[in-house]
């Protein structure tokens, strides 16, 4: 299915009009965080403030009381941070979470793009939280917003010397491909310079966004580097995947794909979640010119009247993949070399202590929902803040809301263990296959488009779903459960084995059938119900897949082979490939 074609003579949406009225992202968010009398901006700089790193939220619980009591919502902030891989050191991890417990709601939240949020700042704690980041040298900068966001990449580049090498690529695509607008350091830094650049006397006179230009991209645009066989950043589901190409020990390069999306809206068909398309091989030191490429492409191509249709899935769609391509190959003045074979094998996360190619070790901690919190037993928030006390080596997030304390000493483990077991961090020992590869979005209470619940919802569904899958004899079976709060597909839905994507307040649409690898949508099998529908519906299914399954087969593939759902079509599979 394709867009619907939107003239040429359409006018630009409102979002448009406001990028380009605000002299690179500036508009008045100085004078709108000065304002006294509310907790609030304007819905100008709001859109603004996405390309800073910040949403304005309200608390949807307290809503309905705060307007009888005639308050206004109560408005506070989140803000996002930029980390390139998810590689956070020790110091900046101590910042973080003093940002956490002083500025915020008292969390860390580990999103599905390798980074932190934090939720709950109220207005006049934006900039020095901010400038509290960048002192620890980090930045929050196109963290969201019509631009590239953080850049992803296989959570743990150490493996081998062509990890590292993969690694370094993705931090310098998202350096090289953020805005260079010096608005950020203008509002947040008092003039300061950004980490990567040299200090300026004096702001400049006029920006200038070579890459960019003033109106910025249609849409988000979001980067993966995956490093076969493991695909935990679901590199299909990036707008420009890249599959590293590992051949005798060294990086080769990388296959492109292009062309994928999660987000979707309810009832119109028009909109749709999309797998990337292979579109050829290139080398390394291609690696910039070609996401670039990709980048200008969209940007001159992409929809600027329909935001709905305004993601790089759609331009393909309504343009034409080859056409596309061909574009793309023209401002290269080379063409992509052919796509070379690669097979995944798992899109989760590996828990446990991993050892990497220079003898240091890595273990990976699961993090339900990403929400670092210290609540009863659970002590997670104090015990990383203990561990980043201790530990020599780095952090790293991973797509999947985990986190890995890396680079860690043969001689240090045992004291990491002993941390990780005094705040009950060590669940990942015995926990059921379902819950080792359950994601979940935010949704309420703070995010503005959530249906329903998702984050909060998880330690009441995921009980009732291993009663059932141990029932079946199935606990330790690994399947990928996300949920979502609404059809925007933050925490990838559509890439779920099992997904809830929600509807209305308790009730969700079940989707089924995606596959262990990242490769293949799942699909609508019930719409708009309640849990117990959702129970009733997956018990028998669960049944039948501990009678009839075979020894390695995944619960997605299961349920297409036995004919419970149909074949997708091709452009929901990752295999489509353009010669």
């Amino acid at each position: 299915m394709t867009t619907t074609s939107i003239p040429v003579t359409a006018p630009p949406s409102e979002f448009e009009r406001v990028k380009a009225n605000s002299n690179f992202l500036r508009g008045t968010i100085v004078e709108g965080l000065a304002d006294p009398i509310t907790g609030a901006i304007s819905d100008d700089d709001n859109k603004l403030l996405k390309f800073h790193g910040s949403y304005l939220q309200d608390d949807r619980d307290l809503r309905d009381e705060r307007r009888k009591q005639k308050l206004e919502p109560a408005f506070t902030f989140m803000l996002r941070a930029r980390l390139p891989s998810g590689v956070v050191t020790p110091a900046q991890w101590l910042v973080f979470d003093q940002i956490a417990r002083e500025h915020a709601n008292g969390t860390l939240r580990i999103t599905t793009r390798q980074t932190f949020q934090w939720h709950g700042i109220i207005k006049r704690n934006l900039k020095p939280t901010i400038a509290a980041i960048h002192a620890s040298l980090a930045g929050t900068i196109a963290a969201c917003g019509d631009v590239v966001r953080n850049v992803v990449s296989t959570a743990n580049p150490i493996e081998s010397a062509a990890h590292a090498e993969a690694y370094a690529l993705a931090t310098m695509l998202s350096n090289e491909l953020a805005p260079k607008t010096h608005a950020y350091h203008e509002i947040w830094l008092d003039g300061e310079a950004l980490v990567s650049e040299p200090k300026l006397a004096k702001p400049p006179v006029k920006d200038h966004e070579p890459l960019y230009g003033p109106t910025y991209l249609p849409r988000k645009f979001k980067i993966g580097l995956a490093i076969p066989p493991l695909n935990d950043v679901d590199v299909f589901a990036q707008d420009l995947g890249l599959i590293a190409i590992i051949e005798g020990g060294a990086l080769r390069g990388f296959n492109v794909a292009i062309g994928g999306g999660m987000g979707v809206t309810h009832g119109d068909d028009s909109t749709y979640p999309r797998l990337g398309s292979l579109i050829g091989f290139i080398t390394p030191d291609q690696l910039l010119t070609v996401a670039e490429a990709v980048v200008t492409v969209q940007r001159d191509w992409g929809n600027r009247s329909e935001r709905k249709h305004a993601r790089l899935k759609y331009t393909l769609d309504h343009r034409g993949l080859d056409a596309f391509k061909a574009e793309m190959e023209s401002r290269l003045a080379f063409a992509l070399a052919p796509v070379r074979p690669y097979s995944f094998d798992h899109n989760g996360d590996r828990y446990g202590w991993v050892q990497g190619h220079d003898g240091q070790w890595h273990l990976t901690l699961h993090i339900e929902s990403g929400r670092l919190a210290d609540v009863g037993e659970r002590r997670w928030l104090t015990g990383l803040r203990e561990l980043a006390k201790v530990h020599t080596g780095d952090f790293r997030m991973t797509c999947n809301q985990n986190v890995i304390v890396a680079n860690v000493a043969a001689g240090d483990r045992t004291r990491i263990d002993a941390i990780v077991r005094e705040h009950h961090l060590d669940g990942y020992l015995q926990q059921s296959g379902v819950r080792r590869h359950a994601v979940a979005c935010v949704a309420l209470p703070t995010c503005g488009l959530a249906m329903a619940e998702s984050e909060r919802y998880v330690p009441e569904l995921l009980p009732k779903l291993e009663s059932l899958l141990d029932r079946h004899g199935l606990i330790e079976a690994p399947i990928l459960l996300r949920l979502s709060g609404c059809p925007n597909g933050c925490s990838r839905p559509y890439l779920g084995e099992i997904a809830l994507v929600g509807r209305g307040p308790g009730r969700y649409d079940l989707r089924l059938g995606a596959d262990f690898r990242g490769e293949r949508l799942n699909q609508v099998y019930r719409e708009n119900i309640d849990e117990a529908a959702i129970l009733d519906a997956l018990d028998p299914l669960f049944a039948r897949y501990a009678a009839e399954r075979t020894a390695t087969e995944g619960f997605g593939d299961f349920l297409l082979r036995a004919a419970v759902l149909a074949p997708l079509p091709s452009r929901r599979i990752a295999s489509q490939v353009v010669a």
